[in-house]
């Protein structure tokens, strides 16, 4: 999958993934190969990001997060 974390002033990760656990305004949800599409509003929490031999994680204050054809946008309000 395509993992793409995008703020208003610069692009903070771009890579493939295996899984990525986001901040849904509803509670924590990961996306892993073939989700279905989703559109989701994100609180402040942690972006994790899996790439199958590493972990990496953003703390971000908020924003969307699309999910359509194993490409994944996150357009955050700010990393902390």
């Amino acid at each position: 999958m395509k993992l793409t974390i995008i703020t208003p002033d610069k692009l903070a990760y771009e890579g493939d993934v295996t899984a990525v656990t986001v901040p849904g305004s509803a509670g924590s949800f990961q996306i892993l190969k073939d989700h279905a599409a989703i559109v989701s509003t994100l609180e402040d929490g942690k972006v994790i990001i899996n790439t199958g031999t590493s972990e990496e994680v953003f703390q971000i204050k908020g924003g969307v997060v699309e999910a359509k054809d194993n490409v994944i946008t996150v357009l955050a309000e700010g990393i902390r």
